[in-house]
Formats: structure tokens, C-alpha cells, sequence
């Protein structure tokens, strides 16, 4: 990543997110954690997916940047590619799996935080591992 790609000034943090997204080869790292929202990249294998799950409590935004895959949001699925973006409010259930012949690409953006700051998980297995072992928590605020 070059400096053009990624500046810390005091707080405030800039990068080009289409750039730092397509160059991430994690399963999910976050990014940047902000008090009352986070940006974390995900990069899902071919075949792979992100997991049916629900946030009771966080609302998440994903835009996807390269690849095509499917959305199941609320028992609804829809095709996504490079350039959509899916809104999942608190509560929804939710997967997002990789349908393509290429790493289906995104960021994601969690109000309130919704993982453990600075954190980085090569694969969905090691993500889910952390999870369970509760050292994937988001800051308090």
C-alpha cells in the first residue's frame, strides 16, 4: 500500500478504498474503528461465503468491488458485482457468498463497531475461531 493509498493525520485517517480493498488478502480485516462505526475489508474465496448470521445491534453497509456473488438478505437473494452496495439493517439475517470465478471483493462499514479494532483473520475459519473464542469483541464506547 503507498503512502497515496493511506495517510494518518492525528485521527483522521485517509486512503483510497477501491485500492486498499483490491490489495487486501484477508478473509476480513478491519481497517479503521471509529467510536460509533467501523470499515473492514473482506476478500471471499471462490465457493466461499461470509456466514448466515444476524447483528442485533449493528447496522452494516457492504459495497462490493470486484467479483460477483449473491446476497441472501431477509429470505431474499439477489446477484451482486462490482459497484453494488446492500444495506443490512439491525436484526436482518444476512449471507453473501461468492458465486464468481474470482475473490469476491468488499468493504463493509459497521455502526457501531462490530469487531475487534486492528484485527485481521486470513481465513473464515480463523475469523469464526476468534469469534467463538471471544477475541473478536469491538471496543467499548
Amino acid at each position: 500500500m503507498s503512502k497515496q493509498d493511506f495517510s494518518i493525520e492525528g485521527n483522521v485517517e485517509h486512503f483510497t478504498i477501491e485500492d486498499v480493498a483490491r490489495a487486501n488478502p484477508d478473509f476480513r480485516k478491519v481497517l479503521w474503528t471509529g467510536k460509533y462505526a467501523q470499515i473492514v475489508l473482506m476478500t471471499i474465496p471462490v465457493g466461499g461465503e461470509i456466514g448466515d448470521e444476524v447483528h442485533e445491534n449493528t447496522d452494516q453497509i457492504l459495497t462490493f468491488v470486484s467479483g460477483t456473488g449473491e446476497a441472501d438478505l431477509q429470505g431474499h437473494t439477489h446477484v451482486v458485482e462490482s459497484g453494488d452496495q446492500c444495506a443490512v439493517a439491525a436484526g436482518a439475517r444476512h449471507n453473501f457468498r461468492n458465486t464468481g470465478d474470482e475473490p469476491l471483493v468488499l468493504y463493509t462499514i459497521y455502526s457501531p463497531p462490530e469487531h475487534a479494532a486492528d484485527s485481521a483473520y486470513t481465513t473464515k475459519d480463523e475469523a469464526d475461531a476468534a469469534e467463538a473464542a471471544g477475541e473478536d469483541e469491538p471496543p467499548k464506547a
